[in-house]
């Protein structure tokens, strides 16, 4: 997938006063150049004999210095905005990486679960444009810094939660400090019994009690975080593109990408990690982490990233508003068009005046751009088609693949995100070396879309045979559940407990297989016997199955047929790891794509417009992409449940989906919107035909190059 920045057609030159003007903004109120400086003169020069003033000191207060005003370069910012854009993306993928957890705990659907996600970019829709012009004409370092701070609150309140709420009622009984039998009393222990097993009368309705709180709090906490991401996305690239030059633009740009690439891997990591300890660290769990029902710790990473953010941000904010080096060539620039010579190049300076009037004729300028339309449009279509992979990857992997939520996160997070990197630096060093047109990278791009549609299609046979045929699924796509066998047993409100029979047959609960008593094995193995609807199979059948699920069986087998806690074993590895091999082979060539968009992007773009551009261009992917892609696929998601968790006032989380429904509606829903985004790609390969991408450097190289030759 090729990631989108946003550009605009530069037709407008500048007259020779306001760019005088604008070099003496820039040089802090200087009224002329270095005395004596003759037209030949290099940015070295210049850099060595002009003064610190405000604009290029590094450091806030008295947080200043020599050794401070050494870090004031192009080097160590791409590091720093680099290091923060991974922690900053970590959230997000940490985010994903504990969304299902979140629903079980909480009891939220998909389709809730999407509309939460899309709360940051409801807030980057209404706040980014006018952000990104007045705070772009600002210190643009300590706007970022500013912005990363509201992520740091965003942190805060997603653990906030667990702090009000705890560990939940369901994940302490599957401990042994508050569900074991010694630990409960008579009634406590009936009670729990009436939960699972099949009850010839009704008795009370023993239901959840769902709350839409917690979904709230981080409903609220993604609207903070949009206002740091707008501010992140939009500064951070400009002041990075105005104080570099052009012809190392790729490969720090593409360097600061890799960077960032490492987040979600971060990110995914910490949340496998997180999520192999229990949600409440300090009690003993009856249950392994393969089981559905675990609730891993997805409160922890948050109080991590928090602190790594806070640091990060506070070093960003020393950063000078305007890099000395870039200071440097601005009066050069300056000089040599005061001198008549041709070929100079001067950048805009953000310190120029803010007025309505004039937003709203940049935002005029910004959206005639045919090459912007186009590049929005192939936006908007691009995101829509990856939002599943990005957001519901690792619900994916779990359902798909049965694979537990902590190994999801980690497969999510490592192997596909290497490859991404890898793309990013590759591309980079080559955009760099070889210099190629920009109607060669926006061919490029078009040939990734191919790719990315190819590879998804394909995820559509990717499936695992043993997954979708170890329930009874009728032919409408639901599960059978009501049974002659269970008929009386009253399981409406029995809770997602799966366990597995001898003829490798998964029962969503006890009561749903009928069975009326309950053993406890030696090994604290759970066994429930008298089972109606499990069949009697013949005894060396049920040695095996007992040998290969517990270390013993009943001393008296019951006549009926018997089940152990738990899901019954299945084994898609085959598949997964050949899905896993297509991902990688999608993430490579889409990562590669991303650096030589950006520079078509960039660079048909007036300077002073760039930061409006890019803001217009994330305002609407988030209203158009970001905001309700989300909530579409958590709907299609919701449309594949085969069991709900059910609350007193509705339905809660899914806890089982129908992984054949699932597979085609959603790859098949992605490819179609990844398929319109290559189309509209094509139209920006057609509209940068004439568009020059390092033509000023190649015009100082020239000139540099004559300046030596008359010298000697």
């Amino acid at each position: 997938m090729s990631i989108k920045m946003n550009g605009l057609d530069s037709g407008q030159r500048r007259d020779s006063r306001a760019v005088e003007a604008e070099a003496q903004a820039m040089l802090g109120g200087q009224t002329a150049a270095p005395p004596s400086a003759p037209g030949g003169r290099r940015d070295t020069d210049y850099y060595a004999s002009m003064p610190i003033t405000d604009e290029t000191a590094c450091g806030i207060g008295c947080f200043r210095g020599p050794l401070l005003q050494r870090l004031a370069n192009k080097k160590a910012f791409v590091i720093l905005y680099g290091v923060l854009g991974c922690i900053f993306s970590a959230c997000y993928s940490y985010l994903n990486g504990t969304i299902t957890t979140i629903e079980k705990r909480f009891r939220i659907s998909s389709k809730t679960t999407g509309i939460i996600m899309v709360g940051n970019d409801i807030s980057v829709l209404f706040i980014t444009i006018l952000l990104s012009y007045y705070a772009g004409r600002g210190h643009r370092p300590r706007w970022v810094a500013l912005g990363i701070y509201t992520v740091v609150v965003f942190c805060l309140m997603n653990a906030l939660p667990h702090l009000l709420y705890g560990p939940g009622e369901d994940a302490l009984l599957l401990t042994k400090e508050y569900g074991s039998k010694s630990n409960m009393s008579v009634s406590a222990f009936e009670k729990e019994n009436r939960r699972t097993l099949c009850q010839s009368e009704a008795g009370d309705v023993d239901c959840s009690n769902g709350s839409m709180a917690p979904a709230v709090i981080l409903f609220i906490a993604q609207l903070i975080s949009g206002v740091g991401g707008s501010l992140y996305f939009t500064l951070g690239v400009s002041y990075m593109d105005d104080n570099i030059k052009k012809s190392k633009t790729p490969a720090l740009i593409s360097f600061s990408y890799f960077l960032r690439m490492l987040g979600p891997a971060i990110g995914y990591s910490l949340a496998s990690f997180c999520l192999k300890i229990y949600v409440s660290p300090s009690l003993h769990p009856t249950i392994t982490t393969s089981d559905p029902r675990w609730l891993g710790a997805w409160w922890l990473g948050w109080l991590v990233l928090a602190a790594m953010l806070f640091v990060a941000a506070s070093f960003l904010a020393l950063f000078p508003k305007t890099l000395p080096r870039a200071a440097a060539r601005r009066a050069l620039a300056m000089e040599r068009l005061k001198n008549g010579e041709t070929g100079a190049d001067l950048k805009l300076d953000s310190d120029m005046p803010t007025s309505f009037k004039d937003l709203i004729v940049t935002f005029k300028r910004v959206m005639r751009n045919k090459t912007l339309t186009c590049n929005n449009l192939a936006s908007i279509f691009y995101f829509m088609g990856y939002t599943p992979y990005w957001i519901f990857l690792p619900k994916y992997i779990e359902t798909m693949y049965k694979q537990s939520a902590s190994f999801a996160s980690l497969i999510t997070g490592t192997v596909g995100l290497v490859f991404s990197a890898v793309g990013i630096l590759v591309s980079g060093v080559v955009i760099t070396r070889l210099k190629p047109s920009a109607r060669c990278m926006a061919a490029w791009n078009v040939l990734v879309g191919v790719i990315s549609i190819l590879g998804i299609t394909s995820y559509i046979f990717l499936g695992c045979p043993a997954n979708d045929n170890h329930l009874d699924i009728m032919a409408n796509g639901e599960l059978e559940l009501a049974m002659t066998c269970n008929a009386d047993c009253h399981c409406d409100y029995v809770k997602y407990s799966p366990v597995c029979a001898p003829n490798h047959r998964t029962y969503i609960s006890p009561c749903h297989a009928g069975c009326r008593d309950k053993l406890r094995l030696k090994n604290d193995t759970k066994m429930y016997t008298n089972c109606s609807c499990v069949p009697v199979l013949p005894d060396d059948t049920v040695e095996s199955f007992f040998s290969n699920n517990t270390s013993s069986r009943p001393e008296s087998p019951p006549m009926f047929g018997s089940v152990v806690a738990g899901p019954c074993p299945i084994d898609c590895s085959t598949q997964f790891y050949m899905f896993l091999a297509v991902c990688c082979i999608i993430k490579f060539s889409s990562a590669t794509g991303r650096v030589s968009n950006f520079l078509v992007s960039v660079r048909c773009v007036d300077e002073k417009d760039k930061p409006v551009a890019i803001a217009i261009g994330m305002t609407l992917v988030s209203l158009f992409s970001f905001i309700p892609s989300p909530i579409l696929y958590g709907y299609l998601i919701d449309r594949t449940c085969l069991i709900w968790g059910k609350t007193c006032t509705g339905t809660g989380n899914c806890w089982l989906y129908n992984g054949e429904s699932l597979r085609y509606i959603l790859n098949v829903t992605s490819a179609v919107f990844v398929t319109i985004g290559t189309i509209f790609d094509g139209g920006v390969w057609f509209y940068v035909k004439d568009l020059k991408v390092f033509d000023n450097d190649e015009e100082e190289t020239k000139k540099a190059d004559k300046e030596k030759s008359s010298k000697m």
